[in-house]
């Protein structure tokens, strides 16, 4: 993304470029105690992230894993991965929406539109599942390029945008594929995304590989950053970040490599392909978010979108980006959505769909205000939602129950949002 001056051209005063997800740049703990002492009270100052997120996650399990035996089988758990992934993919997509403060009401069916392309593309034209998953991505992006150009540049709010292409897109879904119609999706890769899972040696290997490549970047940076001088974490926290990870890693995989399924004759074992899709996904966004000049600008656009506009950043490009980004990611949910349920329909992406995806990233820890967020928020918060959806099912509860659960759930989150940003204001963070 092309910037009007330097990346290193200072903000204005009153710019609230510190209250990104890089405040904690110029931060540093000299110890394992120090390192405690600054996130806690960058937690009583309103910093809380994805915490209650994660706390609330560990609640629902332990009372789903009470209510219900079934529930933290391994097979249970596998379905949860790939209920989960496409609601996870969207949120994601959301994030750089919500990070520039605007909101993208229409995410949801430009999924099923640019799905019912896919279908389209392999079913009456003969093309090869790639080509066709480009079309359907290229299509997103394509959306995303029409709404961003309206709201940057005829500064129309994003929510009447985006609420009539949520309108409109329905009826191009409605024409793609006729009332009443649906398109199957019986090719192997786009349909073995959800039902099929990577082999276990296979898993093992990029397990391993993941792991050391964590620790070697973790402790690489730990090592420049004290050789040049620069705010650091102490020694001993980077060893138990590198430790926790290595464990969870290792253990979902070993977990998922188990044969879970309940007739003998017929195994199933390996780590379900959604779950790669999303970890590639998730490792190159928060590369982008946090690496990459780019993702200052986003953050410094949504803290401020008058000072970074003073500090040389072309604006509305990023807004611009920010849409095309949000609809691409939409395409690539859409295709795990019909890949799990083998079809595309007039209805695809509409429903609740958005609603849980946008739900995902506040639960998660986006900030609904902009300039706040990060793509494992929407991670998170899409496993809350879906660890909802999945734990109600198996107490046999009815839909409506399902409703008032996830709304509560979205309603606390947007709640703990606002008091987490009241009280940053008043600490000055």
């Amino acid at each position: 993304m092309t910037v009007n001056s330097p990346d290193t051209t200072p903000p204005p005063a009153g710019s609230r470029v510190a209250n990104s997800d890089f405040s904690g740049d110029n931060q540093q703990a000299a110890t394992l105690g120090d390192a405690v002492r600054s996130y806690a009270n960058r937690v009583r100052g309103g910093d809380m992230g994805s915490l209650p997120a994660i706390f609330g996650l560990l609640v629902l399990f332990i009372i789903f894993s009470l209510a219900n035996d079934k529930f933290l089988s391994t097979l249970n758990l596998a379905n949860l991965i790939t209920q989960s992934g496409s609601i996870c993919v969207l949120a994601m997509g959301l994030v750089f929406v919500l990070l520039i403060g605007e909101i993208d009401l229409s995410a949801g069916v430009a999924g099923g539109v640019s799905a019912a392309i896919v279908g389209l593309a392999m079913t009456d034209h003969g093309q090869p599942w790639w080509v066709a998953a480009l079309a359907g991505i290229a299509a997103g992006a394509v959306i995303g390029v029409a709404i961003g150009l309206l709201v940057a540049n005829l500064g129309i709010p994003s929510f009447v945008v985006t609420l009539a292409f949520f309108l409109a897109l329905q009826g191009v879904n409605l024409k793609l594929i006729g009332q009443g119609g649906s398109i199957g999706i019986d090719d192997d890769v786009i349909r073995g995304l959800t039902i099929k899972n990577v082999p276990v040696t296979a898993g093992w290997i990029a397990a391993v590989v993941l792991v050391i490549a964590f620790a070697a970047l973790s402790y690489n940076r730990h090592r420049v950053q004290v050789a040049k001088g620069l705010a650091h974490d102490p020694l001993v926290l980077v060893v138990i970040k590198i430790v926790v990870f290595a464990a969870i890693i290792l253990g979902v995989t070993a977990l998922l490599n188990t044969n879970r399924s309940l007739n003998p004759v017929f195994p199933i074992h390996g780590i379900p392909w959604v779950l790669p899709v999303v970890a590639v996904l998730l490792l190159f966004w928060t590369f982008v978010l946090t690496r990459t000049s780019y993702g200052r600008h986003l953050y410094a656009v949504g803290g401020n979108a008058e000072a970074a506009r003073r500090a040389g950043i072309n604006v509305g490009m990023m807004k611009i980006s920010a849409f095309v980004i949000c609809s691409s990611m939409a395409a690539i949910s859409g295709i795990l959505s019909a890949s799990y349920s083998g079809k595309v329909s007039p209805g695809s992406g509409g429903g609740n769909v958005l609603l849980y995806a946008v739900g995902a990233a506040v639960i998660g820890g986006v900030s609904l205000f902009g300039g706040r967020g990060r793509a494992v928020d929407a991670v998170i918060g899409g496993v809350v939602i879906a660890t909802v959806a999945n734990g109600l099912g198996l107490l046999n509860q009815a839909s409506y129950i399902n409703f008032l659960v996830t709304g509560g759930v979205l309603l606390v989150a947007a709640s703990v949002d606002a008091i987490s940003r009241r009280r940053r204001s008043a600490s000055g963070v």
